[in-house]
């Protein structure tokens, strides 16, 4: 056990999120602030001392996504500078891990851009949970942990007592995620055949592979933002004959008409978890959220005495 306690501190952009991992913790919440002038500058100030401190500091980089994440380099400096011994990031959303690949010409690779900057900040290590390309691990030098939400979501989804369920991965990308789930759950799956033309963060459902005809589909994504392929799986799936329809999300990015596009939805209930906490829309009665508090929690305490990340996901 390492006899140095742990500090953890929250960013503006996870403050909810910090509190419970520190109550999981049952230690006291570092003590920081965060204040925006008018301009639209950012500036940081860790409140008591740290010098040779092994530091914790959790920002979700969305809503508004660049100025969390330039807040967040501010912090990994502000700790260094301030003589922490070492500095891990905890990113419960990392917003650009969609830009991972230079997939047309003249564009930027925007997650090997964040994870430069991480790491040129001084940050030691990065905790961070369903990456949607994990491949971005490899973009940086310092250890990476990827956490999974599974683990709670499937806990939820088995405390509602679903009869005759079936998991739905919503492309053929998410595939192997989706497996984990029915895995877990113990139950079959079907994949939706989706296609996406564009930027425009909408997509055309083809056709769902799999048999869900009189069953409870649910669906399992990393995240969402503007409800558009949830609404769209859920409608193919009851076409195709399923009986009831609900949604397991890691991330809910939730935007614009997104509230009222799932309301629309055959869903009967989506489940998000607390990784993202600012979002600009209020949630129906549909959409319940779930903590993972304990899983970072769970984290940083491995961390903290060198025990293996990798044991709390036997599944993967």
């Amino acid at each position: 056990m390492n006899d140095d306690p742990m500090m953890v501190f929250a960013g503006s952009g996870s403050l909810r999120l910090t509190a419970r991992i520190c109550q999981y913790l049952q230690i006291e919440q570092g003590k920081n602030e965060t204040i925006r002038f008018s301009e639209g500058n950012i500036f940081v100030r860790i409140q008591e001392n740290v010098r040779g401190r092994h530091v914790y500091i959790v920002q979700s980089t969305v809503f508004p996504t660049n100025d969390n994440f330039v807040e967040l380099l501010f912090w990994i400096d502000a700790f260094k500078r301030a003589g922490a011994a070492t500095v891990t990031v905890l990113i419960p959303y990392f917003s650009y891990a969609k830009g991972d690949k230079k997939d047309e010409p003249r564009v930027s690779i925007r997650a090997r851009v964040c994870a430069d900057a991480i790491e040129v900040a001084g940050a030691d290590r990065v905790v961070t949970m369903d990456l949607h390309a994990p491949q971005i691990q490899g973009f940086f030098h310092r250890p990476v942990d990827n956490l999974y939400a599974l683990p709670i979501l499937c806990e939820r989804i088995i405390a509602m007592q679903l009869r005759d369920m079936v998991i739905v991965s919503p492309d053929v990308g998410f595939a192997k995620q989706a497996r984990h789930y029915a895995s877990c759950l113990g139950v079959s799956i079907a994949i939706a055949d989706k296609e996406r033309r564009g930027h425009d963060e909408r997509a055309d459902v083809l056709q769902i592979i799999g048999d869900v005809r009189n069953k409870t589909a649910v669906i399992v994504d990393d995240f969402t933002i503007s409800g558009g392929t949830l609404a769209s799986v859920a409608a193919k799936l009851v076409k195709y004959g399923a009986r009831d329809v609900y949604a397991a999300v890691t991330h809910g990015v939730l935007t614009g008409d997104a509230i009222e596009r799932i309301d629309r939805s055959p869903i009967k209930r989506l489940f998000f978890t607390d990784t993202v906490e600012n979002q600009p829309v209020q949630f129906s009665e549909k959409i319940e959220v779930v903590s993972v508090a304990s899983l970072f929690g769970e984290a940083i305490k491995r961390i903290h005495n060198r025990e293996s990340i990798s044991e709390m996901f036997p599944e993967y």
